[in-house]
């Protein structure tokens, strides 16, 4: 039996562990078991996979999405390990096959979705064989207060009482301190080791702008920072995906929409295209994402405000898996305050639960209009404290203007007061303003002492008080129709006796000059050639294989053969990324390249 260590040098090719791999490791390599709290990109994978090779026996990994077992499947095959999946792509003869292999010891890792480990004839199957391990990856799936609920995740606790005696680890990206009570409650994991890793992803810039025409916003961003990139952009609803994917081919982009309205095989071929292609940008629903292996995704936008802050960092969190730097998006605006405010009120859960959404999405909405660091703000969600501003988020890069907004405060929520409380926003700003329109004349609101008293400020001006009252709890938001209410810490506002300073709105010429310290590390001009070689080498060799072009080798893996500029197999084998069976496969394509350039 090979060690971990051994494991991870010579198969995956890395030197080190990260933290805090190898304690997870030893701890089912032990035969204990474990819940890992790990951000995307952090390295979860290895976790279970390492002791999956070095225990005896197969480890079995449940997985919720078909796509994810196939891309980890093909990057663990290529990597020389013995590795299948079983779900329902698969043919009758091939289903046959992988358990014939699962009987006869021939496999290391088997993936399988929730719903079919739970068959009878499967818990029969995992009976009869050595099992090494069973790996639970997005463990979230198990709350039923989280964003991505599947119920077949509740009844996995009878992997416990089924299999008492292999070590069970569940993963995921995303939890806070309840949802990771709630994982290790549901599966029977009360007594396993916890490792909770740094929230941090100090590669992901965070850009939060307020919509000001989102589709020059958009382009811009893509214009000067990502256009030849992969990306995701995630919408609220499927017709603005399918609008926003048409428009942006129509601007020379190539764009796809994915929802769950789709056809299957679109969606899956759209999904082929995104994870083999370079350069394709996926525009999309929440349908989209999870477990979404793809290491070069150099950009996230939201074009609506997520629900909660858990369903923002998994999202962005789909950006820069391979380490390097990239970049978060959102534009949002007071409108999708009003539309997620409706779509929880109009959901069937009980009040408790319509009470925690209404927190979540409050909680998302004050880190859009902090004005101090965002990543300390987004850290101290999950209960992560950061010592010192980030210096790579917007407000640490270009720091917010403030601006006494008391007077404006105290117009705003004196016209709340006079209009009996019973209107939106909109309506509020038309009085405001000195609207002359019906719906102002129909109710007298022209006739009030608050009508025109803000013609100083733009609706957009106004809209961004109204944002920022309801963030620091002047307001809030109720009903059918999201009414403005006043709530009792206004009080000392409206007496004169509280300065408020707000947010101002950024100017457009600093939104088109926000730094982007995104690029990726540079090379020199005269590496250039030699990296476009390579990278002809490994799409080459991946269209031959059928596999995404990072299987063969990421990108930081390319950029280390570049540096080192290895001329032998032993040289190349010492390059980041590298193990033994991918030198066996590509080295010599790899160093035919290399050799025909000269050191520099």
């Amino acid at each position: 039996m090979n060690s971990p260590q051994h494991i991870l040098e010579h198969v995956f090719g890395y030197t080190h562990f990260r933290d805090p791999q190898e304690a997870v490791i030893n701890t089912l390599m032990a035969g204990e078991d474990a819940l890992v709290l790990m951000p995307t990109g952090g390295g979860k994978s290895l976790c279970y996979q390492i002791p999956a090779l070095a225990r005896p026996g197969c480890g079995i990994v449940i997985s919720p999405l078909i796509a994810l077992m196939q891309d980890q499947v093909e990057a663990l095959q290529e990597a020389g390990i013995r590795a299948a999946f079983l779900n329902s792509s698969l043919s009758y003869d091939e289903v046959q096959s992988i358990e014939h292999q699962l009987l006869h010891g021939e496999l290391d890792l088997l993936y399988l979705a929730p719903e079919r480990l739970l068959q009878p004839r499967t818990l029969a199957l995992l009976q009869r064989i050595q099992l090494s391990l069973f790996a639970i990856d997005e463990a979230h799936c198990v709350s039923q207060w989280g964003h991505d609920f599947r119920a077949d995740y509740l009844q996995l606790n009878c992997l416990h009482e089924q299999f008492p005696r292999v070590p069970r680890i569940a993963l995921t990206a995303t939890a806070d301190k309840r949802t990771r009570a709630e994982i290790a409650q549901r599966l029977d994991l009360e007594g396993a080791r916890h490792f909770v890793s740094s929230f941090d992803r100090p590669n992901i810039q965070y850009r939060i702008e307020p919509k000001d025409n989102q589709r020059r916003q958009m382009l811009q961003f893509l214009k000067n920072d990502h256009g030849s990139n992969a990306g995701v952009i995630y919408c609220l609803s499927r017709a603005k995906v399918e609008n926003t994917a048409e428009w942006l081919c129509q601007q020379g982009f190539t764009a796809l929409p994915y929802h769950a309205g789709l056809p299957v095989e679109t969606r899956a071929e759209h999904q082929r295209r995104f994870l083999r292609e370079e350069g394709v940008i996926v525009v999309a629903t929440i349908a989209f994402g999870m477990g979404i292996d793809k290491p070069d995704v150099r950009f996230v936008i939201h074009l609506d405000l997520p629900k909660s802050i858990e369903a923002y960092y998994q999202e962005t969190g789909r950006a820069g898996r391979d380490g390097e730097p990239s970049i978060a998006l959102l534009l949002y605006g007071l409108e999708d305050v009003v539309k997620l405010g409706q779509m929880v009120e109009a959901s069937e859960g009980s009040e408790e639960h319509k009470r925690q959404e209404r927190a979540r999405l409050n909680a998302m909405l004050g880190l859009c209009e902090i004005t101090s660091c965002r990543r300390q703000s987004l850290l101290h969600y999950f209960a992560e404290d950061l010592e010192e501003p980030c210096g790579n988020c917007d407000t640490c890069l270009e720091p917010p203007a403030t601006w006494d907004g008391s007077e404006a405060a105290v117009k705003l929520l004196s016209c709340v007061y006079r209009t009996s409380q019973r209107f939106g926003a909109s309506h509020v700003i038309d009085v405001l303003r000195g609207s002359e329109n019906e719906k102002v004349r129909k109710f007298g609101h022209d006739q009030l002492s608050t009508h025109g008293i803000g013609k100083s400020l733009s609706t957009i001006e106004w809209r961004a008080v109204v944002r920022q009252l309801i963030v620091r709890g002047y307001l809030e938001v109720e009903g059918e129709y999201q009414c403005l209410r006043l709530t009792e810490i206004c009080r000392p506002l409206l007496r004169g006796e509280e300065t408020l300073f707000l947010r101002k709105l950024p100017n457009k010429a600093t939104q088109a000059q926000t730094r982007n310290t995104a690029n990726l590390e540079e090379l020199a001009p005269e590496e250039q050639p030699l990296w476009e070689a390579l990278r002809n080498c490994r799409k080459q060799l991946a269209e031959e294989r059928g596999v995404p072009p990072y299987v063969v080798f990421h990108d930081a893996t390319l950029r280390g053969m570049v540096k080192a500029h290895p001329y032998t197999r032993a040289e190349l084998l010492k390059v980041s990324g590298v193990g033994d069976s991918k030198l066996e496969r590509f080295g010599d394509a790899f160093l035919a390249v290399l050799r025909d350039f000269p050191k520099l």
